[in-house]
């Protein structure tokens, strides 16, 4: 499929696949288009049987620097709902993805940006990432789940003050506060998110997607029943042939031939 407002390159043979969202003339900033290229783009990846892990970016200087404004102003509140629900379905799906999906983030991430950047497994960034959620001096609340994951990322307390002061975090402080993995110098941030995908793909992949499986539906729900959750995902790695063959390498000490079956 052609996009307009992405590009998508696939290294490894296809085990690891860079989605670059491309709208540099205006930050990358998030648009119908690009809601609806990057739902088309996910569903795609999602059919890739090879496909171990995504890597998000931006091009140019900003990873995302939000919701398109002048997509916005001009709505009504239905319309609000809409552009909100079908954003938030987006993210949500990306969030779910069956396979680990890094964010790099190369540049701003403000408002929808930092919200996107939030619904990946992880996020490394740039000495030069800056990261917040402006909206309340937009007269808007966060419409892509804002609200609910950053509190759950750094906690209520900052969370809040990000949230009700609109102020612009630093990579540095991103870092301390756990809204990002780890800060690199920008001509090292894709080499450095790239070596990590690696490591990923190099693992058993269904392990892989029944951890990510028990992390995500874990969080949802008391702990009992994450711990079940974990349990019941425990037990189906042991009906795969990846996890014969890799205890038998460990035990045979050598490098183990894993299948994805």
């Amino acid at each position: 499929m052609e996009y307009s407002t992405l590009k998508l390159e696939r290294v490894d043979g296809g085990a690891i696949c860079w989605v670059r969202i491309s709208r540099p003339k205006v930050l990358n900033a998030l648009d119908w288009t690009v809601l609806r290229e990057l739902d088309a783009a996910f569903t795609q990846l999602r059919s890739e049987a090879g496909l171990r892990a995504v890597l998000l970016t931006g091009e140019g200087k900003a990873f995302v620097a939000g919701a398109d404004i002048a997509t916005m102003q001009p709505m009504d509140a239905a319309q609000g709902l809409e552009f909100g629900r079908y954003g938030s379905a987006v993210f949500r799906a990306i969030e779910r993805f069956p396979v680990p999906v890094i964010a790099v983030v190369n540049g701003y991430a403000l408002g929808g940006g930092c919200e996107l950047a939030m619904a990946c497994d992880f996020r490394y960034a740039s000495t030069k990432a800056v990261f917040a959620q402006p909206e309340v001096g937009l007269g808007i609340t966060p419409g892509y789940a804002g609200t609910q994951r950053l509190p759950r990322l750094i906690g209520r307390g900052m969370a809040a003050e990000m949230l009700y002061t609109a102020r612009m975090v630093k990579a540095d402080e991103a870092l301390r506060i756990g809204l990002v993995n780890r800060v690199v110098e920008p001509e090292e941030l894709e080499n450095e998110a790239l070596a990590t995908a690696r490591l990923i793909a190099g693992k058993a992949p269904i392990a892989v997607r029944r951890v990510k499986e028990a992390l995500n539906q874990g969080l949802e729900v008391d702990f009992d029943s994450a711990n079940e959750i974990e349990s019941l995902q425990f037990s189906l790695c042991f009906t795969t042939h990846d996890q014969k063959e890799a205890m038998e390498a460990f035990l045979q000490k050598r490098e183990a031939r894993l299948e994805n079956k």
